[in-house]
């Protein structure tokens, strides 16, 4: 084999194992961003922010968090942090969320209490919905899926609650991935003004329901009697 041949077949044999190489590499890629899941916006402090400053968009940064690790009341946008201000000290890269925001609830709060009445509780929750339609001062319906095998209404969806207050509510982190990426189906952290009971059931659900979602109601639409109405997985 002469000089020149030699080296032709060394280089094809290099393209040939460069090629496999770089295939295996993007093989790797793509399964890890199957396990790892899609990603979602989480807004986190750029520098240091001290207590009781107001947030300014240079503070804030944007990054990208696998959904399944994304803190579930985290704020996706910095335009929801307009106009508020730090409530405890914040180190730079730390995540924003209700916890070290002042919105002025706080100090009303030590004063009055909660913004409920006597027998009533303030349940927080993270479901899905139209967050442009969801705000404080509206009522929403609460509908919950349930697991397959979760009794005997595996499969099913019903109305848990209705007419219920929203006292609160913000958008949240949400991935992009598929369905959930549709129209109406924001992430919503809401706060609801109900009973004990209610508050219970609503917890519970948060922890063992595949999916809450809300259901904003027309402003004066007080009507009742839709509470338990079950859909199975059929349909029927």
């Amino acid at each position: 084999m002469t000089r020149r041949r030699r080296a032709a077949v060394l280089l094809g044999l290099a393209l040939v194992l460069g090629g496999l190489a770089a295939s295996d590499v993007a093989g790797r890629e793509g399964a890890l961003r199957r396990a790892v899941g899609p990603t979602v916006p989480v807004v986190v402090a750029r520098a240091p922010i001290r207590a009781g400053a107001t947030l300014r968009r240079d503070d804030l940064a944007v990054r990208q968090v696998p959904a399944r690790f994304a803190p579930a009341l985290a704020y996706a946008s910095p335009a929801a942090l307009d106009h508020a201000k730090a409530a405890v000290a914040v180190d730079a890269g730390e995540d924003l969320s209700p916890a070290v925001i002042d919105d002025g609830a706080a100090a009303a709060g030590t004063a009055a209490g909660a913004p409920v009445r006597v027998g009533e509780r303030v349940a927080d929750l993270v479901a899905r919905g139209p967050s442009g339609l969801i705000h404080a001062g509206g009522r929403v319906d609460v509908l919950v899926t349930r697991e397959r095998g979760d009794g005997p209404a595996a499969g099913s969806t019903s109305v848990a609650l209705e007419d219920a207050e929203v006292l609160a509510a913000h958008a949240v982190a949400s991935d992009q991935d598929g369905a959930e990426a549709s129209a109406g189906s924001d992430r919503v952290a809401v706060s609801l003004r109900v009973t004990v009971r209610q508050a219970v059931f609503l917890a519970a659900a948060e922890s063992f329901a595949r999916e809450l979602r809300l259901l904003p109601r027309a402003a004066g639409d007080r009507r009742h009697g839709l509470t338990g109405t079950t859909v199975g997985a059929d349909l029927r």
